[in-house]
């Protein structure tokens, strides 16, 4: 059996949506909005029925008939830290999207929107593998501060669908793999997939791990202390400097590996300089990640965006290759992944989690 899926992925001025017959994208559109539209809207949850009106509205241009969905499936945004899977959008699920347990996010408003349209046209909602997945194993918590635990915020849903691509691949089950996943975009996460469990990865969206095009990673504690206390600077203002500012866009004024990788061929000696020390902090992370798999790495997958560059992947070659042999899977298919998790459950591979 077939199934058809609407997939709703909510940006802070965007939401993209894609008609999926199982694998197989039917369409897609990213619907933008303009910063006057969201100024209008004083939370996230306030934008609802705008969002919804825009995406039935193209819908409907496009002579979609929505009876034939079998499922409604949404980004899933900052709940409560979960285990990674598949989750019908339950009434205390759509509750925490709707208060931002961890935050006010525009992909809260995934599920939510999920949820309407699929109680209308009685069809099943779900989420998928959203950034709050913790499956962290208890001594990978530890920082030193009691008060402040490691936390697991990273790309898990890009991480966990090229984490089963390739054991499928293989014909394996992702139950049975050790994997290193590394996701490079905006955000560098790199995680240790332990028999099916995330055991241990850094907190990409503002913490620990290599610099990426705009984020810091982890920075030097004590000098942030003394910077944060400098009175030279906000709070917003050094937040924007690890998430958004920081990274490429800090040394380089560019979020653009691209243009990176331009300016190097072209011989300029800092983009170098920088370049080295990015391939340099990722391998790093990869090479802890080892550990803590003690050693027993089945692969190294790497994914995301800047995962397209040979040059990049064969320089983290160069560093990590003797740990285990690599898998690239180039860019994130969020809308693909999405719809597998839902598949999984419509079609028995997987049960739907709870919340």
């Amino acid at each position: 059996m077939a199934y058809m899926s609407l997939i709703l992925n909510p940006g802070s001025t965007s939401t993209k949506i894609g008609v999926m017959e199982d694998e197989t994208l039917v369409f897609e559109e990213t619907l933008r909005h303009s910063t006057e539209e969201i100024a209008k809207y004083a939370t996230i949850f306030e934008q609802k029925d705008f969002r919804k009106e825009v995406i039935l509205n193209v819908l409907k241009e496009k002579n979609f008939d929505l009876k034939t969905l079998d499922v409604i499936v949404g980004r899933g945004g900052m709940l409560k830290p979960i285990p990674g899977g598949t989750y019908a959008v339950s009434d205390s699920l759509l509750e925490d999207l709707k208060i931002g347990k961890q935050g006010q996010h525009a992909s809260n408003l995934g599920g939510i929107l999920a949820k309407e349209i699929g109680d209308e046209l009685g069809v099943p909602s779900f989420i998928v593998d959203p950034v709050v997945v913790d499956e962290l194993a208890p001594v990978a918590r530890y920082s030193g501060v009691p008060e402040l635990p490691r936390t697991s915020v990273f790309h898990a849903l890009n991480q966990k669908a090229v984490a089963k691509r390739y054991a499928k691949e293989i014909g394996k089950s992702y139950d049975e793999l050790n994997l290193i996943v590394v996701h490079m975009g905006g955000g560098v996460s790199v995680g240790a997939h332990k028999k099916g469990k995330v055991v241990d990865v850094n907190n990409a969206l503002d913490g620990d791990g290599a610099f990426s095009p705009e984020r810091a990673g982890g920075v030097p504690s004590g000098a942030l202390v003394k910077l944060c206390f400098s009175g030279k600077y906000t709070e917003k203002e050094v937040y924007k400097m690890l998430v958004g500012n920081g990274g490429l866009n800090a040394y380089l004024n560019t979020n653009d590996m691209r243009d990176v990788l331009k300016a190097m061929a072209e011989g300029d000696e800092e983009n170098k300089n920088i370049f080295d020390a990015f391939i340099y902090q990722v391998s790093k992370d990869i090479g802890a990640m080892a550990t803590v798999l003690e050693g027993k790495v089945d692969k190294i997958v790497v994914t995301g965006g800047i995962a397209y560059s040979d040059v990049v992947v064969n320089a983290i070659k160069e560093r990590t290759g003797w740990i285990a042999d690599f898998q690239v899977y180039g860019g994130e298919d969020e809308l693909l992944a999405l719809a597998q998790g839902a598949i999984r459950v419509l079609s028995g591979e997987e049960k739907a989690m709870e919340y």
